[in-house]
């Protein structure tokens, strides 16, 4: 549930190439668009107010417990590629004190089918110079080519294109693939034929496990991304059931704190998952206000997230690895601030000095 951009765009590749940005075919949308409309077709949902007596504990100093999960942050966060060029985010990443960065595959990019195993190492040695590790790739594809379509071509399209990102995840150095396994409904999407759910379900599986032996191959994880509005793997059991089909080292699941928070709780799916979590995002989602579009995912700690009782839980199941900050539209002005603040937020989450 990523990415996209506006026709016209241009960008600087990160060997000071100009690279068109262009938004995805077939759907004449970007990623702000989806999430608009996606939300608002949710519905309506509670207001949440915590009472003021339990946010005064926390609300001058960083967490009393430090958590040993490390710091990571989504490329979208940042203006690239229209203001910045990839090498100028992973400098910003590092100087802001993120251990790692999660870059995003595109039709149009330095990350993209264009791009091969020489284009990819590149990158993977400029992040190594710069110091600072890739902590996984995801990609806005799923949507427009999803591995469940009832579409013939679109499927095979999206099973090239997970393959492909596959493939650049290994050159990339990263043992993490964010994968959405499929769809019933893409309220985004106008020309998309809903599909049944048993029938979402068997190309679900089908995709995944054909996608398996090159992952296994090429030490890569296929990663299963929870997501409230496709209509599929919509409870914790749900996702266990389907991750565990597979016996598989390499299947596992991208825990996104923020894509149920409109009528679930993380820290609720979290014991449920248990060991099964191999990489996070971290949304920040609000359920206050009537406001059910983009607008619900804010910057890290300005939401209704219950983020003691999250970290405790990832603590709980012995999660020690990334919490990737997943934020879609970077600030108009001196965007690099909106990269500073969550590397201070996420500092005061894991409880390291501030």
């Amino acid at each position: 549930m990523h990415n996209g951009g506006c026709a016209g765009e241009r960008g600087v590749s990160s060997l000071g190439m100009t690279t068109p940005f262009v938004p995805y075919p077939g759907s004449g949308m970007n990623r702000r668009d989806i999430f608009k409309t996606a939300l608002a077709a949710a519905g309506g949902a509670a207001l949440v107010n915590a009472p003021q007596a339990q946010a005064v504990p926390d609300a001058r100093k960083a967490s009393p417990k430090r958590f040993r999960m490390k710091k990571s942050i989504n490329l979208w966060a940042f203006p690239y590629p229209d203001r910045m060029t990839l090498v100028e985010c992973l400098q910003l990443a590092k100087d802001a004190g993120f251990d790692g960065i999660e870059l995003n595959y595109d039709l149009e990019s330095d990350l993209s089918p264009k791009s091969g195993p020489r284009e990819f190492a590149a990158i993977r040695k400029q992040a190594e110079r710069i110091g600072i590790a890739i902590s996984g790739v995801c990609s806005f594809l799923f949507w427009p080519y999803p591995l469940t379509s009832n579409d013939p071509k679109e499927r095979a399209r999206g099973r090239e294109l997970a393959a492909k990102m596959t493939e650049a995840a290994h050159h990339l150095g990263t043992e993490n693939l964010l994968v959405v396994p499929g769809a019933v409904h893409m309220p985004w999407r106008a020309d998309h034929d809903p599909t049944p759910n048993d029938v979402c379900d068997r190309r679900a599986r089908e995709a995944v496990g054909a996608l398996l032996p090159k992952a296994e191959k090429l030490g890569v994880h296929l990663n299963i991304e929870n997501i409230f509005f496709n209509g599929y793997l919509m409870s914790p059991m749900e996702m266990n059931g389907f991750v565990d089909s597979f016996d598989s080292a390499h299947v596992h699941v991208h825990f996104d704190t923020g894509n149920i928070m409109l009528f679930q709780f993380p820290e609720h799916w979290i014991s449920i998952l248990g060991k099964r979590i191999r990489n996070v995002h971290l949304k920040e989602f609000t359920k206050k206000g009537t406001d059910f579009s983009l607008e619900t995912f804010r910057p890290l700690l300005d939401g209704t997230t219950n983020w003691p009782a999250v970290m405790e839980a990832f603590d709980t199941v012995d999660y020690h690895g990334y919490l990737t900050f997943e934020y879609f539209h970077p600030y108009a002005h001196y965007p690099e601030a909106l990269i500073h603040q969550t590397s201070d937020s996420l500092n005061r989450l894991l409880g390291r000095p501030v």
